[in-house]
């Protein structure tokens, strides 16, 4: 097992194309969803729930997908969009939605509990690393249309933090460009009294 220090500076995103089989299940993927609920979540409120996608159910939502898109679209989808579509939730062999479930608060404000989303994400991300596995974190077009979130199971009244796409990767990780801690640090400064 690796230190934190070094599993948290080798952890990257691999191309969804490149997560092939097999996928965490049974307690691997319970630990992994157990690491993910572990986060800040000021009030207790658990304000985000995750789905499963994989295997019949994932496909049959691509085709459901696939009939959204071409409802819309008509002649003007083309048959790589429909084959996009169909396999959007087959790409890696699992799908987990974190889905914000944020509501109105006395206390606690939606953005401190969508922020508590976004960590459970993060984690969920660092557990598939941890665990030997790639994931990578994205939206696309049906985290924000309301038609398709009825299709994956969302309410109206949910957003999707995302889409960590898991799997065993088929190819080594890249490095990319990351920002000088210069432009990103600043150190914070006294106010000026009168």
């Amino acid at each position: 097992m690796t230190d934190a220090s070094t599993h948290l500076s080798t952890r990257r995103s691999i191309p969804i194309p490149m997560l092939g089989g097999p996928a965490p299940e049974g307690d691997q993927l319970e630990r992994m969803l157990t690491i993910a609920a572990r986060v800040p979540d000021h009030g207790k409120l658990a304000p985000w729930r995750f789905i499963l996608y994989r295997g019949e159910p994932a496909a049959k939502i691509g085709e459901a997908l696939a009939s959204l898109v071409a409802k819309r679209e008509g002649d003007r989808m083309t048959d790589n969009r429909h084959q996009v579509e169909c396999e959007r939730f087959t790409r890696a062999p699992l799908v987990v939605g974190v889905i914000s479930t944020a509501k109105e608060h006395v206390k606690i404000p939606i953005w401190e509990q969508q922020l508590s989303g976004a960590a459970a994400a993060m984690n969920l991300v660092h557990a598939a690393h941890a665990e030997g596995f790639a994931a990578n974190w994205v939206t696309e077009w049906v985290a924000y249309d309301e038609e398709a979130k009825a299709i994956l199971g969302i309410a109206a009244d949910e957003k999707v933090v995302g889409f960590i796409h898991i799997g065993t990767p088929q190819t080594g990780p890249s490095e990319r460009p990351r920002p000088e801690l210069s432009t990103i640090v600043s150190e914070a400064r006294a106010p000026e009294t009168a």
